[in-house]
């Protein structure tokens, strides 16, 4: 288990750092460019990163799509410090800051090898996605939150 800390991006230096460790992880594998690592819900959401001596080692963001849905898109996590919670970690904080701004369900579209990651944590596979780049199935998932606000 290694000690992470996450943190939001604070300023352009930050959010420079952020965008492009989500290009490297989420779209440059498949050749996509940069820019498509990003979508019109950045302003006003939550970005997360998970940082490990002052390096990034994962992200992900959260957004509303109504008053009480959110949603949770741009979860990675650097191939070397997989399975040690750290998703989890960025997905547990994220769920609680929306939370506290009053979401009672967030979905996702999780690829179907982060799915178990998600089902672990509550969430349930509502809907078949997508296939991304031409390989990569996703699955919409789910989870109902009890908010005490």
């Amino acid at each position: 288990m290694y000690n992470v800390k996450l943190v939001e991006p604070r300023n352009s230096k930050e959010y420079e750092a952020y965008y492009n460790f989500r290009w490297q992880m989420l779209r440059r594998p498949w050749n996509q460019s940069e820019g498509t690592e990003k979508d019109d819900k950045e302003r006003g959401a939550i970005h997360l990163m998970a940082l490990l001596n002052d390096r990034i080692i994962g992200c992900g963001r959260g957004h509303f799509n109504s008053t009480t849905q959110a949603q949770i898109r741009y979860m990675a996590v650097a191939e070397n410090f997989r399975n040690n919670g750290i998703g989890t970690q960025i997905l547990v904080e994220l769920e609680k800051k929306l939370v506290e701004q009053g979401a009672m369900e967030i979905i996702l579209k999780a690829r179907e090898k982060a799915v178990h990651l998600y089902e672990r944590q509550g969430y349930h596979v509502f809907k078949e996605g997508d296939v991304m780049f031409g390989e990569i199935m996703h699955f919409w998932m789910k989870k109902y939150l009890k908010n005490e606000s």
